[in-house]
């Protein structure tokens, strides 16, 4: 057997034995679930995320998950909690404790302040009689189905199992609270995903910027917009500000003839594609690409309303939107 193949055959190893372990612990999981999702969704304060070593890693993806789909939560480090962290847990928090042994030394303290004052525990390990699953609150009981490095040492399937546990936490209150892809931009107005959940009524340009006309101005002073505005297109509206048309470059070349003996009204397009402010950026590109044009308008309602901004393919490129 070659290396290479050597290397395949482990990888398929790990990710199947840890595959399977994710269809256990989803078989697995019951009432005590039901109970920590509760738990989490009746919190007066915030979620405190808690593990050490691997777990700890882990403790803190959970808590960024938690906080990115709208339950307050943060990670306290064990040992630092010692040492005065302790004071960042309050009553009316909730606290996620993590370890895979249940006997993590240094959560002794962290759990032991929790039992002083109160403060509801959901304890998450593989060992049922554990000291961390004794003490909890709430008890989640991860299959103990071993490792998935061979030599049963190294934290890769316990790991992964919490992991997808604490997924699983995060979507489960998700969808009680009804949270929204707009939802989590609030949370997340950077990056990629961020990019993607922008509304057109984040990158339009609106009031004086929007390359606007009446109907009956004449094409002199619609050429002049349309070059001071730099989008190389007018929108022509009505006595409403309601959008009726759009001059384009084709429409100009169209009456190239006699063009400054018309008005705009009568060398524009009727009824262009709008779309309206609340639309996601990423719609307005689908429609843009699908008529192959670069622009729409804004409209609020869309198709009849007052123009509410507008929105070039380039604004949507520099937002990452593509």
């Amino acid at each position: 057997m070659t290396d290479h193949a050597k290397y395949l055959n482990a990888a398929r190893r790990v990710i199947t034995q840890e595959a399977a372990a994710l269809y256990v612990l989803s078989e697995q999981l019951g009432e005590s679930f039901s109970q920590a999702v509760e738990l989490l969704l009746n919190a007066k304060g915030r979620v405190i995320v808690s593990g050490m070593g691997k777990s700890g890693h882990i403790a803190r993806k959970i808590a960024a998950t938690f906080a990115s789909t709208g339950t307050p939560a943060h990670f306290v480090h064990p040992a630092e909690a010692s040492h005065g962290d302790l004071g960042m847990m309050t009553r009316g928090d909730v606290v996620l404790v993590l370890s895979n042994s249940g006997e993590t030394p240094e959560l002794a303290d962290l759990v032991a302040y929790t039992r002083r004052f109160g403060i509801p525990m959901i304890g998450v390990a593989s060992k049922p009689q554990s000291t961390l699953l004794q003490r909890a609150d709430v008890s989640i009981v991860l299959p103990d189905l071993g490792e998935a490095c061979g030599t049963g040492v190294v934290p890769t399937t316990s790991t992964t199992m919490t992991l997808a546990l604490g997924d699983a936490l995060a979507v489960a209150l998700m969808e009680v609270r009804d949270f929204t892809p707009e939802n989590f931009r609030e949370f997340h107005p950077g990056g990629k995903l961020g990019a993607r959940l922008s509304k057109v009524s984040d990158l339009m340009h609106t009031a004086a910027a929007i390359p606007l006309v009446h109907a009956e101005s004449p094409m002199s002073e619609t050429l002049l917009v349309i070059s001071q505005k730099g989008f190389g297109v007018v929108g022509v509206t009505d006595d409403k500000n309601c959008l009726i048309g759009i001059v384009t470059d084709g429409d100009l070349r169209r009456h190239m003839t006699g063009l400054l003996e018309h008005s705009a009204g009568e060398v524009m397009t009727a009824r262009p594609a709008t779309i309206g402010p609340n639309a996601l950026a990423e719609e307005a590109v689908a429609l843009m690409n699908d008529r192959k044009i670069t622009c729409l308008f804004a409209v609020d309602p869309v198709g009849s309303g007052e123009v509410a901004g507008f929105l070039h393919i380039h604004d949507c490129l520099r937002a990452g939107i593509v």
